[in-house]
């Protein structure tokens, strides 16, 4: 079994798959640990996977995974995770914006004890108004909410000890909140500075759309770092206020229909329909809260369904493995 395992997951990459290999391998050959390269394939439309088909059928050490279309980076990084069979986890993109001489120094800091180590893009080479400073609001956002001081959620630079990336369920674009997630289970995380080089070749697969569904999955967190196992507290206490002050308005309309024997309907329309309305959002906010709840303990009890559907799986068997057969 290997001690570490690079995974990364390539969409439309062909201009950089060989390059990234190439300057994996002869960094990760520098040390005396046994390791392996989980390369994913997201449903990519031109050479990518060829090339890597080409590269897994000479190197043992490359395991190479097709999913059957495009499922997204975090679902891809989740195929790469799932089957990764390393003590330490470290995952990059494929695009050579990460540089693979600087993995050296996020597995020394693993080995130092820490569970997650996460990169910090401090010198970017983006767009200033329509990547950067997106970015960092994002990022000032993402660790007010969370409470994890770090700078940069956003990339994907990051490595990780097996057991702590196998209990955070990855679907949506939620890998990028790996670290918030990860101090939910108690892991300690440290950041350390990498580069950020503009990309040479092929095309980016972010736009500034992206910027906007981050606001949302900001919400998401947020919730599920405070409320994941007791919704019922959160919706809860909004059907509570809701009964409470529901009740109220229709107890003071009640009194003033017995004291002034009026047409309360009539001449109170606007607190009646006020009173109503609170009456039954309360109630259905309650109802969403014990749902919430049981849907908590379903997912506690329940067998996980993966976010990727993998077309095929190739990995080149070493000598001393045909030996053994």
């Amino acid at each position: 079994m290997p001690k570490y395992s690079i995974v990364v997951p390539f969409h439309n990459e062909e201009e950089n798959v060989t390059t990234l290999y190439d300057r994996l391998k002869a960094v990760m050959e520098q040390g005396n640990d046994t390791f392996e390269l989980v390369f994913v394939d997201d449903g990519s439309r031109d050479r990518t996977y060829r090339l890597l088909e080409e590269i897994a059928a000479v190197d043992s050490r490359v395991l190479v995974i097709k999913l059957r279309r495009n499922f997204g980076q975090t679902s891809a990084l989740a195929a790469g995770f799932d089957h990764a069979q390393g003590e330490f986890i470290l995952a990059m993109d494929g695009d050579l914006q990460h540089d693979p001489n600087e993995i050296p120094q996020f597995l020394v800091k693993l080995e130092e004890g820490y569970d997650v180590v996460s990169g910090w893009r401090y010198q970017r080479a983006d767009n200033f108004f329509f990547r950067r400073i997106p970015s960092r609001a994002a990022n000032w956002l993402m660790a007010a909410l969370s409470g994890v001081e770090i700078h940069d959620f956003g990339t994907t630079f990051k490595a990780y000890r097996r057991e702590v990336i196998q209990n955070i369920p990855l679907y949506g674009e939620m890998h990028r909140f790996i670290p918030a997630l990860a101090s939910w289970y108690g892991a300690s995380i440290c950041e350390i500075p990498i580069s950020n080089p503009a990309r040479t070749a092929g095309k980016s697969h972010y736009g500034l759309s992206r910027t906007f569904r981050v606001f949302f999955d900001l919400l998401t967190i947020r919730f599920l770092l405070k409320y994941m196992t007791r919704p019922l507290h959160f919706f809860g206490t909004f059907g509570a206020l809701g009964i409470l002050s529901g009740s109220g308005l229709a107890s003071f309309l009640l009194l003033l229909k017995l004291v002034t024997h009026g047409h309360v309907h009539q001449d109170h329309a606007p607190l009646f329909a006020i009173a109503t309305v609170l009456l039954l959002g309360g109630i259905q906010m309650m109802g969403i809260g014990l749902l919430g709840e049981l849907q908590v303990r379903h997912f506690h009890t329940a067998n996980q369904r993966a976010p990727y559907a993998v077309d095929r799986i190739l990995r080149l068997r070493s000598s001393e493995e045909s030996l053994l057969q």
